[in-house]
């Protein structure tokens, strides 16, 4: 058995996550490999390039990938400005991944689709923690490799895992056959998907801030294209939601983002369902027709597309072979479950977490980034910074520094209130902790600095 020590490290995903893991793990000198799925580095954010986060570069940025960034010819950006995510991608993560202590120890086109011991399976106790991990990954032409570490950090993500229409986490009747005409996620309205909605009948279905984003870039597209109208349903009644923290939110952008889709829902520009949950979907001359309960009352109605933004799930079926505890709910580990759980928390930031709450029964494994936070949403990149910085800490040995909280998150600001549209909007986490009255103001579109939620 080859002994484990000797081995690298292992870390699944080459996003802000991944690569923040890769620099902490240059700047503790421990040998790494980076395994990603994708043909290139950020390839979760390409797919939202268009999407401008709620925070400024000066939360983006990890400062061990910063430290390395400045011992090249890398212009750093201006700290307090909003970047999209193809900006994100393009000024900070492809000169990170290029970094000549990076670069060689990276695998492309790398899925990753099993992890075990290499000695024991999910039943041995033997010997186990010396046991070296196995990861089974397919190249691009589907061909078999399998790479061994002495530790794992799964940091890749759940954008690819989105959650179905059905208000009970299943697919709807008729949903997977309807696929041409659904997209997941925040597709580009105004841009590379304007042919796609410009003069249809839209359903979005969602009630974060991907689903905000959505809504109102289609109302933009209506501007242009007259024929465009947009129907938003909210699968639960919480409507108060939506205006987050307003102008009291620290991170301005995200409260902005609510209040301007509760403006347009005052200004009947959009109109809303809730609580809504659809039962079949039709196909139907071309179209769509949405069989669904509205409250208590059944209702049809004929779309022509729908955009399902009803959030993320992790993957973990390439980890059976480990023993991972996962909250039965959230589907994060236990010990960080209650403390990003949305039916716990409406108020406030997710307090800055590490190895203690990330440590699974399994021995030297971790799962970090927007994937750790399971089925929770509003996932901060610097919260997956902290994360890696605690558990490289661990892994060489400085389990003082693992210990540490090293991170001050801006408040969310959000809280539950019983408003009504067109009322005087009230938020948390005003001066002297005093609700506020908020001001409507246009806001551009924005996302969670982290997959859109």
């Amino acid at each position: 058995m080859p002994e484990a020590p000797a081995l690298p490290i292992a870390i699944i995903g080459a996003g802000p996550v991944g690569l923040a893991a890769a620099a902490r793990a240059v700047e503790r000198k421990l040998d790494f490999v980076l395994l990603e799925a994708g043909p290139s580095v950020g390839s979760a954010l390409r797919d939202w390039g268009h999407v401008r986060v709620f925070s400024p570069w000066a939360y983006n940025i990890d400062e061990a990938a910063h430290a390395l960034l400045k011992t090249i010819n890398w212009m750093a950006p201006k700290p307090t400005a909003l970047p999209t995510g193809r900006e994100i991608v393009e000024s900070y993560l492809e000169p990170l991944a290029a970094h000549p202590a990076i670069a060689p120890n990276i695998t492309f086109n790398a899925r990753v689709t099993r992890i075990a011991r290499a000695f024991n399976d999910k039943m041995n106790d033997a010997d186990r923690a010396a046991s070296p991990f196995v990861l089974r990954w397919r190249d691009a032409a589907g061909e078999e490799h399998e790479t061994q570490a002495r530790a794992v950090i799964d940091a890749s993500g759940a954008w690819s895992q989105t959650n179905p229409i059905g208000v009970n986490g299943l697919p709807v009747l008729g949903e997977a056959e309807a696929r041409d005409f659904i997209d997941y996620g925040i597709p580009d309205v105004l841009g590379g998907a304007r042919e796609r909605f410009a003069g249809k009948r839209v359903l979005v279905v969602g009630a974060g801030h991907s689903a905000i984003n959505v809504a109102l870039d289609l109302l933009a597209l209506q501007r242009h294209a007259p024929g465009t109208k947009v129907t938003w349903a909210l699968r639960r009644n919480r409507i108060e939601k939506l205006l987050g923290g307003g102008l009291n939110d620290q991170l301005p952008q995200r409260g902005a983002l609510g209040v301007a889709a509760m403006e347009a829902i005052k200004d009947k520009r959009l109109d809303m369902l809730a609580p809504f949950a659809v039962s079949r979907i039709i196909q139907h001359n071309g179209a769509l027709k949405i069989v669904a309960k509205l409250g208590d009352d059944e209702t049809t109605f004929d779309v022509d597309r729908i955009v399902v933004a009803t959030g993320l799930r992790p993957d973990l079926d390439m980890l059976r072979e480990l023993r991972v505890a996962i909250d039965p709910s959230v589907e994060a580990p236990p010990a960080l479950a209650p403390l990003i759980d949305p039916n716990l928390h409406s108020c406030g930031s997710v307090p800055p977490h590490g190895v203690v709450e990330l440590t699974h029964p399994e021995p030297n494994f971790y799962i970090v980034g927007s994937k750790v936070y399971g089925r929770a949403p509003t996932f901060l990149m610097a919260t997956g910074y902290e994360q890696v910085r605690s558990v490289i800490a661990e892994l060489a040995g400085d389990h003082e520094a693992a210990r540490r909280v090293e991170l001050v998150l801006p408040e969310t600001g959000v809280c539950s209130t019983s408003s009504v549209i067109g009322a005087k909007a009230q938020a948390c986490c005003g001066p002297n902790g005093e609700a506020a009255e908020i001001v409507i103001e246009p806001a551009p579109k924005a996302a969670c600095c982290g997959a859109p939620a």
